[in-house]
């Protein structure tokens, strides 16, 4: 992934948390938070930490704002300050503008006011669980369309030893395996005869009714 600058404005459990994995995986982050403590906290794990009022233009600008490509607005607690932060950014020009909204109405304005991408991880994170609740199987889940997600499955004993073209599940259920993980490795597109091995974990997409019936 190539290194990116990205602006993370809202330094709460959240914001951090990003900014923080941002700076880990090679990007250029500047965090920033009305709150010294927040940015104090930050500063030795981000490429530059500030404090300043993210609703002010001024502040915002003679931050640099308008130089970053992406910057990610992460308070939601207080709608009224993620709202002025979203308009001004892309006011400056900013081209790629995330949004984190506490609630749908929230959500609806930010992306009036300009949001590129508004993300709900409160409810996006209690979708994930009702997809994967009391069933042991199923690790992970990702909507990605109406009644459409991704899932990351534990295979069933009956999977292990076979080929994926033996168990034809892109044509008997309309599922496609899209990946593998065995251990600390990922096998992309896995070809037909790979054969699934105890403790994989498969990455499959297809509809939701359709990996329901999987499970079953």
């Amino acid at each position: 992934m190539a290194r990116q600058q990205v602006m993370v404005i809202g330094l709460g459990r959240f914001g951090s948390a990003l900014a923080r994995e941002l700076e880990r995986l090679g990007h250029e982050v500047l965090a920033v938070d009305a709150n010294e403590q927040a940015v104090n906290d930050i500063a030795r794990d981000v490429t530059h930490a500030m404090q300043l009022d993210a609703s002010d233009e001024n502040a915002l600008r003679s931050a640099g704002a308008d130089h970053f490509p992406t910057a990610i607005v992460a308070i939601s607690s207080k709608a009224e300050p993620s709202i002025f932060a979203t308009m001004v950014l892309k006011r400056l020009g900013v081209r790629n503008v995330i949004a984190k909204a506490g609630d749908r109405l929230h959500a609806e304005i930010l992306t009036r006011v300009g949001a590129d991408r508004v993300i709900l991880p409160e409810q996006e994170t209690g979708a994930r669980l009702a997809h994967s609740f009391n069933v042991p199987n199923v690790i992970d889940y990702l909507d990605v369309g109406p009644s459409f997600g991704i899932e990351k499955v534990r295979p069933p004993a009956s999977f292990v030893g076979k080929a994926l073209g033996d168990l034809d599940l892109k044509n008997r259920l309309g599922i496609t395996p899209i990946a593998i993980r065995r251990g600390q490795n990922v096998i992309v597109n896995p070809a037909r005869e790979e054969r699934v091995a105890d403790g994989d974990e498969l990455i499959l997409i297809g509809r939701d009714d359709k990996l329901e019936e999987l499970r079953g």
